[in-house]
């Protein structure tokens, strides 16, 4: 759908804003979308032929790209400069992981066609929210209980060995156990050290409250503590209200300008990570997608239709779900990357709303070649393993184009190396290797070109 008010918007001479919240499950890379974002468009604005996409939107057009200046944005700004640096360095380094919300304003001037080439050109601020992964989990906590929260967390970790020790405390707590701060105490600790277990050594995703794994900066505040827990006892009392307290301070969060504004939405997966971690792990993964999907709605209740809420530029109207890591898969694979994808995170559609799903290496680290297996010609990709002297090729196998049944786990699936990223030309300053980088942008930015 063409959006004519936008392209209306676009005609006059002030700068419009448009702004992209940038987030996904844990170890997703985030940040390594967020610099390739920016190097890349910086690189296409210095006339580089770093986003083919965009370049044929623009059919020759000018197009200038500037980081904005700071102003007095009271939001830390995204380190592009380090994060570049780790790239550029020999061997070359990923970039480290952002541990709080950050942002990163780009500024485009982009040529009238032919017929308005008189017209100054369109203006815009482009706005990269970089919202942690493990906060995006939160979002299904506001529709939810501190009973039904509860029992659903319950309910999971009974399957979960690593679990023994928090499940033996809360089933040593009776009926009589008072409101007492210390065993509070006691069972968030276990509680929180069991979340980073479960994402540490068993690849899970639903791993709820997101904070207890990447906390907000500052001091924790003492509502903080809680854990969950079934029974009617007076200390259940204790933790509803600090959950209470929780849900109010994400809601209030999301209603903040620093995350309201939000017109357009990324949200990465690793599935190839899932897929190769198990039944388990995947099952995870894709469940954690589900919440968060049914969990868009966080706006709520709107006093207008949806459809003039989206031409108004109110709320989310496009949201893009991307696969990572899709060079760790030859070419032929990734169209079926992205339809797991899309099958994995099926985003109801209304009116005004667009989704879509990619397959995108941010950083590219591979190529792909053909290798003889067995015999037989297999696609496959090739790159330098961390540490590595020299370059080796991986077939890491059949990527499903929708979520497997059980005869799939029946076999070992998707080795997965630990690739260096690919040297960078120029430094970083000619752009980043990527996959499909440029059709993600050209989606988001399908009424700005």
């Amino acid at each position: 759908m063409y959006d004519w008010l936008a392209a209306a918007r676009g005609l006059l001479p002030v700068r419009r804003s448009v702004r992209i919240g940038v987030t996904g499950l844990a170890r997703s890379g985030k940040t390594a979308l967020l610099t390739s974002i920016a190097a890349n468009l910086l690189a296409a604005g210095a006339g580089l032929p770093a986003l083919p996409a965009l370049s044929a939107r623009l059919a020759g057009r000018s197009f200038r790209v500037a980081v904005a200046p700071g102003g007095a944005k009271d939001l830390p700004r995204f380190d592009t400069a380090t994060q570049l640096a780790a790239l550029a360095r020999d061997p070359p380094a990923w970039p480290g992981r952002t541990q709080t919300i950050s942002a990163l304003d780009l500024d485009i001037e982009i040529g009238r066609p032919r017929l308005l080439a008189a017209l100054p050109p369109q203006r815009v601020r482009l706005e990269l929210l970089d919202y942690p992964g493990e906060w995006l989990l939160d979002l299904p906590l506001l529709g939810l209980g501190f009973g039904a929260w509860s029992a659903g967390v319950l309910r999971r970790l009974e399957k979960r060995p690593q679990a023994a020790e928090f499940l033996s405390f809360i089933g040593a707590l009776s009926l009589r156990t008072g409101a007492d701060e210390t065993l509070a105490r006691a069972g968030h600790r276990l509680y929180r050290a069991l979340l980073s277990n479960l994402r540490d050594t068993a690849g899970l995703s639903l791993l709820q409250p997101g904070r207890f794994l990447m906390p907000p900066p500052g001091g924790e505040p003492p509502w903080l503590e809680f854990f969950p827990l079934t029974t009617e006892a007076p200390l259940a009392d204790l933790l509803r209200a600090r959950y209470d307290a929780y849900v109010q301070a994400v809601h209030a969060q999301l209603m903040a300008p620093s995350f309201g504004r939000i017109d357009r939405l990324v949200v990465l997966a690793d599935l190839l990570s899932a897929l190769h971690a198990g039944p388990a792990a995947f099952a995870d993964a894709t469940a954690a997608l589900a919440e968060v999907v049914q969990a868009l709605q966080w706006r709520g209740p709107s006093m207008l239709p949806d459809w003039l809420g989206a031409l108004l530029g109110l709320g989310i109207t496009r949201v893009a779900f991307v696969a990572s890591k899709a060079d760790h898969v030859a070419e032929r694979q990734r169209g079926n990357l992205a339809a797991l994808a899309a099958a994995v995170s099926r985003l109801p559609m209304s009116s005004g709303l667009r989704t879509a799903a990619f397959a995108v290496a941010a950083v590219r680290c591979t190529e792909d070649v053909v290798w003889t297996l067995d015999g037989h010609p297999v696609s496959a990709v090739r790159g330098r393993v961390v540490g590595a002297e020299r370059a080796g090729r991986s077939w890491p196998g059949e990527v499903p184009d929708r979520p497997p049944g059980p005869e799939f786990w029946e076999h070992p699936f998707l080795a997965l190396p630990d690739f260096e990223p690919m040297r960078l030309p120029l430094g970083g300053k000619g752009g980043l290797p990527h996959v499909n980088l440029d059709t993600l942008l050209a989606f988001l930015l399908e009424d700005v070109l």
